[in-house]
């Protein structure tokens, strides 16, 4: 009877003891994920329409899936943390690690491929602005957003190491980069290496002016009709520049874009130098909100591909209204009348765009 007991005994200790260990493995699990969860952020948007245009006279008119867009921001520590984002329309869009320095906003590093600092509009989400077109022709061309033959379309990123920060309590921003040159998810093709400064000035609450500059040789991964001495292949000068300001009646909130809805102005004139070819342009570009979730939204900007050789310029006139129905999800509507110099391609034509996007 001892015997039969004593193992009773030895049983529910082992028991207890199993029960003990179990729980604590189970609760490790359970802060692992917790902890995980925690230092990772999953976000997205997508954009997608109509269009009509009728160029020459001849009308035509598409359905359109821009953007779907998903990134993950994983917070390795408080200073350092990693962003993978991949464009399921597109391509990789960006995949970068960020280390901040100092104790303060005063120095991070960031390495990777990631959208570069040139031009005021060029970092801004889609999200943000106001053009269903999102960038000005200016900012197409001259950060590689768009249509630049010579370069390819690199949606205004590319390959390098970057460092910025604030200083004097946010006055003043700045980011400097020596980039790669050749854009997203290519090797590069020289050995010249490209310089991006930016200068921000923040001298009150809502209005910054800022400056952009870019030092850089290209090699042509394609020919441009208005620049035909560079071929596929050719190393040239590509410098850029670029000067501006914007105000905001109040910044955003987070992600809450309905919500803050400021009234808005930015303009901002750039110009640029692609081998012996010199470009400029400029945009203005204003929002202002009606009356509940609804913003009246208008732009004029204009750009010339060569200024030595009329005809390859081009001006556009936008109005249209946008409606917030919730958070960063909208709704626009927008008339275009675009003017085009007698190089271009289309004559003077008209521009309708409708459009729904949906981000979290």
């Amino acid at each position: 009877m001892k015997q039969i007991t004593c193992k009773f005994r030895t049983l529910a200790v082992l028991l207890a003891v199993f029960s003990s260990v179990a729980a604590m493995g189970q609760q490790k699990e359970v802060n692992w994920l917790d902890d995980l969860k925690s230092r990772i952020t999953l976000s997205g948007y997508a954009q997608g329409g109509w269009s009509y245009q009728d160029p020459n006279g001849k009308g035509t008119n598409a359905y359109n899936l821009k953007r779907t867009l998903l990134w993950a921001k994983a917070r390795i520590t408080d200073r350092w943390s990693f962003l993978f984002m991949h464009d399921f329309s597109s391509v990789v869009q960006e995949f970068y690690t960020d280390y901040r320095i100092t104790n303060g906003n005063e120095l991070t590093v960031r390495l990777g491929q990631f959208k570069h600092s040139y031009t005021m509009e060029n970092p801004l989400s889609p999200t943000q602005l106001e053009l269903i077109d999102v960038y000005s022709q200016a900012v197409l061309y001259l950060a590689g957003e768009g249509p630049d033959p010579l370069n390819g379309v690199n949606y205004g990123r590319d390959m390098g190491l970057e460092v910025y920060g604030d200083l004097a309590n946010g006055f003043l921003h700045y980011n400097l980069a020596l980039m790669s040159g050749q854009g997203i998810n290519r090797k590069d093709q020289n050995n010249q290496k490209d310089f991006i400064a930016k200068l921000e000035l923040r001298p009150m609450s809502g209005l910054r002016i800022v400056a952009s500059g870019y030092l850089g040789t290209g090699c042509a991964v394609g020919t441009a009709a208005w620049n035909p001495d560079i071929q596929v292949g050719d190393n040239y000068k590509r410098n850029r520049y670029s000067v501006g300001a914007e105000y905001k009646t109040h910044p955003y909130t987070g992600s809450k874009y309905k919500e803050a809805r400021p009234a808005s102005i930015r303009a901002e004139w750039l110009g640029g130098q692609d081998g012996e070819v010199g470009s400029r342009g400029g945009y203005a570009t204003l929002s202002i909100p009606v009356v509940d979730a609804l913003d009246v939204v208008a732009s004029g900007e204009t750009f010339d591909r060569n200024t030595k050789v009329e005809g390859w310029d081009q001006t556009n006139l936008t109005v249209g209204l946008q409606y917030w129905f919730y958070k960063k999800c909208r709704v626009q509507f927008q008339y275009t009348r675009c003017l085009c110099g007698e190089n271009i391609s289309s004559k003077d034509y008209n521009w309708l765009q409708a459009q729904v996007q949906v981000a979290f």
